[in-house]
């Protein structure tokens, strides 16, 4: 029987782990440096990515917004579900950006891990040249940058935040223009994203094998008495995830129940129960929406008007526990290389986080991808995603469960904004008895 990527994956960091320990940087097998050989593999996988981050992203967010577009999605319970979803996923960000600044996974023993991660001396000092020296007064070049003069240009260079304004401008006006040409648009944009879905899919496959490269050239450069650092930033790392996905699922969506919905949530989260097991257990929102919308019809009360338009469109499109991640994870390889981020590198970040968890959302992967255009943006590579997968599978389960939590909450707070009665079932909190 096949295994399943995730195990896969798992397999290959532990096979990595023994590889490089027992490699180090002078090992060789018929005569083949074998640290060369995994810097090759790494490399050839981290290319593979960036290869398709422009295509993919450009068609995912203009065929996802030519299909809000073109719908129902831009009359009242559209507006009211975009807000919501932009203000969750922004509140989840801001989170995530809170609690890495508080536990700096990426600082061990009061120096950057920069270290225990593998990362060379000359990248430092690369990524210190392009990062660093920018203030407050820079932020009008990250909105300048949003409308490029050369979107072609844009694209070789991986501007991200212009390419993302862009495609979300095509995608909008796409569906504005005569049906007969916004149809052929339309369909154009859908055979884009199928292939770069397919391509994405076979890179994929090879996911293991890059991870062994990338883990196992990390591993080979660094000494026996440095894993006990390695572990701890990792944990640490883990623990900056999981707190802040605990505080938005436990705090920041329920108070958004509390004071907009005026309903329980401890009765919200009895009522979504299957849906969350089945969502940690799968590490999948859409195969989770069938599900969902199950239990949020037949448990939570809402009407199949509401959940019919605002689950699919939040499977699609809003993602909290995603976009947190990402943020999480870029600023913890930032904190690795040693960089003091500005206010404005860590508002590009969260801007960044903010437009891709919409436009990514759905393809395979969808974090590892993201995560690489917000590394770009910033001018940070992506040589230490590698470290990040070996704990990304459990903090996948995690973040996926609070991904269809949040939609679950939309479609609560839009149902009662809208004037639905048998929400829940229960009666306004504070009501009296």
């Amino acid at each position: 029987m096949k295994l399943k990527l995730h195990w896969q994956i798992l397999i290959s960091l532990v096979v990595a782990v023994f590889a490089g320990h027992l490699s180090g940087t002078e090992g060789t097998l018929l005569g083949v440096k074998l640290y060369a050989v995994y810097v090759f593999i790494g490399a050839l996988f981290m290319n593979a990515l960036k290869m398709i981050i422009v295509p993919l992203i450009i068609s995912s967010i203009i065929t996802g917004v030519s299909g809000v577009g073109g719908s129902q999605g831009l009359g009242r319970l559209g507006g009211k579900t975009v807000m919501f979803y932009m203000t969750t996923s922004l509140l989840a960000i801001l989170t995530g950006l809170l609690f890495v600044n508080l536990l700096d996974p990426g600082i061990i023993n009061g120096e950057p891990a920069r270290a225990v991660l593998g990362l060379s001396q000359d990248a430092v000092a690369q990524v210190a040249e392009k990062v660093q020296g920018r203030s407050a007064s820079d932020l009008s070049d990250v909105f300048l940058s949003m409308v490029p003069p050369n979107i072609v240009l844009a694209a070789a260079e991986g501007q991200m935040l212009g390419l993302i304004f862009f495609s979300l401008l095509f995608g909008f006006f796409m569906t504005r223009i005569d049906k007969e040409s916004g149809d052929l648009l339309n369909r154009f944009w859908q055979g884009v994203a199928g292939v770069m879905m397919g391509i994405t899919d076979l890179i994929m496959k090879f996911a293991p094998l890059g991870v062994f490269g990338l883990v196992a050239k990390t591993v080979a450069g660094i000494g026996p008495e440095q894993l006990d650092d390695l572990a701890i930033s990792l944990g640490t790392f883990t623990l900056s995830v999981l707190l802040a996905l605990l505080v938005h699922v436990a705090v920041t969506l329920p108070v958004l129940l509390v004071l907009v919905a005026r309903v329980n949530p401890l009765a919200h989260f009895k009522a979504m129960m299957p849906a969350l097991l089945t969502a940690f257990s799968t590490a999948s929102s859409s195969a989770t929406l069938p599900l969902t919308m199950e239990c949020v019809r037949d448990n939570a009360g809402v009407s199949n008007r509401t959940s019919s338009f605002v689950l699919p469109l939040g499977a699609t499109v809003n993602m909290d526990g995603t976009a947190l991640y990402e943020c999480v994870a870029a600023m913890f390889i930032a904190q690795a290389y040693g960089l003091e981020l500005s206010f404005v590198t860590q508002f590009t970040i969260v801007l960044v986080a903010l437009l891709t968890s919409i436009g990514v959302a759905g393809i395979p992967a969808a974090s590892l991808v993201a995560i690489t255009i917000i590394l770009a943006s910033i001018g940070l590579p992506a040589e230490a995603i590698g470290l990040i997968l070996a704990v990304d599978r459990i903090l996948d389960m995690f973040r996926t469960s609070v991904n269809v939590f949040s939609d679950s909450c939309g479609a609560v707070l839009i149902a009662k904004t809208e004037g639905e009665q048998d929400v829940l079932k229960a009666k306004p909190v504070g009501a009296a008895s």
